[in-house]
């Protein structure tokens, strides 16, 4: 018979403070920026009207400030669905009603989309595995309506390009992206036309498992990302347009919680905000 073990399934330290993020209760806002790149979280805190010194803990950075009077934490989690899982579940222990908002970077897929343009999810194809050890390989990974909402409100707002569709979340960049590098091919190098012919705007690392996570524990997440690379141009982005591309990317995220916050108000007690309640 097996034996059954008894631990703590959550590992934190008596202040509640979790393991791998350094996180305790009070450090996060209910508002949330997750992105991949430390520099990034350090740009996004550079928006901030206030912020706390960031805290550092293995590859994860967390700036705590506000925004417009909006308190509004930025973390970088490094990349991929693995370092999400991590980042999403210890954030949901010490934070009510959590928002999450992916502010990443991506390549794009179909044809129309261009190097530093936006694109806002909707859904995402789960390629990566992570989230398959909460639900079943069917389970959908959708971007919450409201935020999907609000990010596009943003980014037509600010006159941004940008376009709205399914994302792809692979688990690594070169094989599982169907990249031909030298000495490293591939075992699917088609990748990314199978993707185009199912009409998937784009490819990352992390999305998927966020939605999931999202859905899951009844929060609310969404995504925008910024185009790096066109697959069918097999084009990455210049240094300039990158930087511009990234503050896109960044100011839509930021504004998207402004707009949540109308929407959060105008729907009241109500579960679920419609157009029709205005805001």
């Amino acid at each position: 018979m097996a034996k059954r073990f008894k631990s703590a399934e959550i590992v934190a330290d008596a202040e509640g403070r979790q393991y791998h993020v350094g996180l305790k209760p009070g450090d996060v806002a209910p508002r949330i920026l997750m992105c991949g790149d430390p520099a990034r979280a350090r740009r996004v805190a550079s928006y901030f009207d206030k912020a706390r010194e960031p805290i550092l803990c293995r590859e994860f950075v967390t700036i705590t400030g506000t925004y417009k009077k909006l308190p509004i934490t930025v973390i970088a989690t490094g990349m991929g669905p693995d370092n999400t899982e991590i980042a999403f579940v210890e954030l949901s222990q010490i934070t009510k009603n959590p928002t999450f908002i992916r502010i990443g970077s991506s390549g794009a897929l179909k044809k129309g989309i261009e190097l530093g343009d936006l694109v806002v999810s909707t859904g995402a194809v789960r390629m990566e595995n992570t989230s398959t050890a909460f639900v079943c390989e069917g389970y959908p990974a959708v971007a919450h309506h409201e935020v999907v909402l609000s990010l596009l409100e943003a980014a037509k707002a600010k006159k941004f390009p940008f376009h709205a569709g399914l994302t792809a979340t692979a688990p690594g960049f070169y094989g599982a992206q169907g990249r031909r590098v030298p000495g490293f091919p591939p075992r699917d190098p088609e990748i990314p036309a199978k993707l185009d012919q199912m009409n998937v705007a784009n490819l990352e690392m992390e999305s998927s498992c966020l939605f999931t996570l999202a859905t899951l524990s009844g929060a609310r997440a969404g995504a925008v990302c910024a185009i790096y690379a066109n697959r069918h141009a097999n084009k990455f982005i210049d240094s300039d347009t990158k930087d511009e591309a990234e503050r896109r990317c960044i100011e839509t995220g930021l504004a998207a919680f402004e707009v949540l916050e109308k929407i959060d108000k105008a729907k009241g007690r109500a579960a679920h905000w419609v157009p029709s309640m205005g805001i």
